[in-house]
């Protein structure tokens, strides 16, 4: 927000200078970004009229002009600007003044007398433009000083405001904080309505509902739009960063700074019936104000010129920008002012789906008091017929009363505040700075009962009152001593792993973490068949950036086709994160659940000289995951999969204790293909909790006794997988079994077609003796019984 230091001190008398103003905004949240200095040192600069020019005899591109400067004769000044003439009004440095550095003398240039410098405005230091002289108004007094004339000197200040702060994109609400900050307050606005002097009206109905809950509008036949916009108008706007265009559309911008409602103004006679404002249809386009025709959806929201919805036409795009079609131009004689209160929701997002920023959009994007339309109108038309005339209609205003927001009271304790401040701060003092903010307060047993002003959407519960009673009292008052008390240490579980150990144990495998955005591209959830429940966003960064993600491995494999794309021949990443799915009942929150997700390509191991160089490959990264299941001693299982994204035949389902919990395989080569991916990519990913669940860990004296292993083979059939034949070992083993190890699987000379052989070893202990040649067999009896039973398989001969 940029504004004009004395336009805002025209709201707020202080005596404070321009450094101490500066100061106080940045102390109290208003952080001060630039302050630029305007017109300093103009003592000595008039208004003046250049009355005659000649050609200077001694240079082609000066001219000698006598110039008017109100002292009743003439002066003779020679000038080298392009747009010097007669007539022209312009500021004139007398001698004996210092302009930009400069102390103007009596000289002679090329041999002619020159008694003074007609001025540009970088010269005065109000603007850039050094291409001529400043053109001032036609009317200006000749003779007057340059700095009354102009309000200078002044300073133009831009401060960076936080989204809460809406009510500070107006000088108005800027004054309120100044006006608190330095015991000041602020000047009352003059709101008498204008008095209607025709019954000249357009009909207005609002069929969008609560998104457009008030509308306000007034005809004003008769505008001279030819009149000229006034001085201190224009250099207002200017200071603001705002170019002035003509007089009427000037008068809303000055309006939308100085209260931060913004308006639009449409030439009647190009408007046919009553307003209508309504969500605008599929398809439906728009000129707009800057020439380009827009493409709208029923997100949108559009004033039309119909009556009752029947008119196609729309004439502005509501809450952004105002169309082609309507505007106010030189020629317009009769205007239609308008000012509605458009809520957050309504217009958040809609500017950048169109690549469009404006003034407006802006400003409701971040929420407008919903009082303001009705005084908008009446303080615009005041200042269209002081300076253009005109006859106005009366006002009109439509609204939907049960979508307005209601004012509510807040209780403020003043035990509460100590509390939460630590530092008192006397009744007085609150209550000077709650009238100074424009808050309704009124004493009660506990402290105030507070009514915040329809401006401040931030303020809606206690706490906001007392930060506010910090930012005004002063940060600096506020002790630093820190608060007393104990705190509870929180142990972390040693039933769950932490993450932080899951990240290391991969760190150290020779992985790299990633870190993806959670909202991604609908296509790219699309090619992996995981768009099903994504949840889109309400209002998204991008278009790349709509919704959701559901997965997290489409941002890992698209990390590594990064890399990859990049010359990295070895790429091994992992994620955690969260992933989001919608709520099964409409109006729940989107479930979230934590996972991981990792993928490799490249070789297996990084280059070296003793180890041959091979591709990585499945059980490269199931040996990964394993090492990750192994820190909360969780056994894992194997099943093939027949997910879409994954190779046939080379994916599985993961499982812990009989229940899914995620995917590893080689990715599909289709897939691979449409993400452009040269080189085969293996990937998992898992729900990261029942992971890292594990049994409390008890201490357990190692066995003293000797184990003993018993090699065995069996013959099975093709689709009986090791991890059914391991599960039934366990199982029929008993306490015995300490580990079982697959170290054969052969097919071939031997073995029947459709059969294999697995070769184990059961390596088996007892705590309390060695086992005897019996305890074994039977063992091993046990588990031969048990296989040719589950499985059919038998003992290879």
């Amino acid at each position: 927000m940029k504004f004009s230091e004395n336009w805002l001190r025209s709201h707020v008398p202080t005596q404070a200078s321009r450094d101490e103003l500066s100061a106080t905004l940045t102390a109290i949240g208003l952080e001060v970004e630039d302050v630029t200095a305007l017109g300093d040192g103009l003592a000595n600069v008039v208004v003046a009229r250049i009355v005659e020019c000649a050609k200077h005899p001694e240079a082609d591109r000066l001219q000698v002009c006598q110039v008017d400067a109100g002292q009743g004769t003439l002066l003779q000044i020679v000038c080298g600007a392009p747009n010097a003439r007669p007539g022209l009004l312009a500021p004139l440095a007398m001698v004996g003044a210092n302009v930009g550095g400069i102390a103007i003398k009596a000289a002679k240039l090329r041999g002619v007398e020159s008694n003074g410098m007609l001025c540009s405005a970088k010269e005065l230091g109000i603007d850039a433009d050094a291409s001529g002289l400043l053109e001032l108004p036609a009317n200006a007094p000749v003779g007057t000083a340059i700095g009354d004339y102009l309000g200078l000197p002044d300073a133009s200040i831009e401060i960076k405001l936080t989204p809460n702060r809406a009510d500070c994109f107006s000088v108005r609400g800027i004054a309120y904080d100044v006006a608190a900050s330095l015991g000041s307050e602020v000047k009352p606005f003059d709101t008498t309505p204008v008095p209607a002097q025709s019954p000249s009206v357009l009909s207005i109905e609002l069929e969008a509902g609560e998104r457009v809950p008030r509308f306000a509008g007034r005809v004003i036949e008769g505008v001279d739009a030819t009149a000229p916009s006034p001085v201190w108008m224009t250099e207002r706007l200017r200071r603001s960063g705002v170019r002035p265009i003509s007089f009427l559309v000037d008068v809303t911008q000055y309006v939308m700074l100085e209260l931060g409602q913004p308006m639009h103004a449409f030439d009647k006679d190009t408007l046919e019936g009553g307003i209508v404002v309504r969500p605008a249809r599929k398809d439906e386009t728009v000129a707009l104000l800057d020439g380009r025709t827009v493409t709208l959806d029923d997100e949108f929201l559009v004033v039309t010129d119909g009556c009752g919805g029947r008119a196609a036409r729309a004439v502005a795009l509501g809450g952004i920008m105002g169309g082609l079609d309507t505007k106010v131009t030189d020629t317009t004689r009769n205007v239609f002012l308008e000012a509605a209160h458009w809520i957050p929701s309504a217009i958040i997002g809609r500017s950048r789906k169109l690549g469009l920023h404006t003034d407006a959009g802006h400003r409701f994007e971040r929420g407008v008091d919903p009082e303001l339309p009705r005084i908008a109108v009446e303080y615009a038309t005041r200042l269209i017929l002081e300076i253009a005339g005109g006859t106005p209609g009366p006002t009109t205003v439509v609204e939907h009363a049960e979508h307005l927001p209601k004012p509510s009271a807040i209780l403020l304790r003043r035990a509460r505040i100590a509390r939460v401040l630590g530092v008192d701060i006397p009744d007085a003092e609150v209550e000077r700075i709650l009238r100074a903010l424009g808050l309704q307060a009124a004493a009660v047993a506990e402290g105030w009962s507070v009514v915040a002003p329809s401006r401040r959407f931030d303020i809606a519960i206690e706490e906001d009152l007392i930060e506010e009673l910090a930012r005004i009292h002063g940060y600096d008052r506020v002790q630093t001593t820190l608060p007393g008390g104990a705190t509870r240490v929180a142990a972390p579980s040693e039933t769950r792993v932490e993450d932080g150990v899951v990240r290391r144990q991969l760190a150290a495998r020779d992985y790299f973490e990633t870190v993806n955005f959670a909202f991604v591209d609908a296509h790219w959830l699309a090619q992996w068949g995981a768009d099903e429940g994504a949840v889109p966003l309400a209002n998204p960064l991008s278009a790349e950036l709509a919704i959701m993600r559901t997965r997290l491995l489409p941002g890992v494999v698209a990390a590594l086709q990064r890399n990859a794309a990049r010359q990295a021949g070895r790429v091994r990443l992992f994620e955690i994160g969260n992933v989001f799915q919608a709520p099964a009942q409409p109006g729940d929150a989107p479930v979230e659940s934590l996972r991981i997700a990792a993928a490799i390509t490249g070789d297996a191991a990084a280059e070296q000289w003793g180890v041959p160089a091979r591709k990585a490959d499945f059980h490269d990264l199931k040996g990964d995951l394993e090492s990750v299941a192994a820190l909360a001693g969780a056994t894992l299982e194997f099943r093939p999969s027949q997910a879409a994204h994954g190779h046939p035949g080379r994916s599985a389902d993961i499982y812990r204790d009989g229940a899914r919990i995620g995917w590893i395989g080689q990715l599909h080569p289709r897939l691979q293909r449409q993400l452009d991916l040269d080189a085969d990519v293996v990937a998992f990913e898992l729900d990261l909790a029942p992971l890292t669940v594990r049994a409390l860990p008890r201490a357990a004296e190692l066995s003293r006794y000797p184990s003993v292993r018993r090699d065995l083979a069996f013959v099975v059939a093709e689709d009986v997988s090791w991890a059914q034949l391991a599960a039934t070992v366990r199982r029929a083993a008993g306490p015995l079994l300490r580990d079982v190890q697959l170290f054969d699987r052969y097919v071939g000379q031997g073995v029947e077609s459709g059969q294999k052989s697995l070769a184990m070893g059961l390596i088996l202990q007892d705590n309390s003796r060695t086992l005897t040649e019996g305890d074994v067999a039977q063992v091993v009896a046990t588990v031969v019984a048990a296989i040719d039973e589950a499985h059919g398989a038998k003992i290879r001969g």
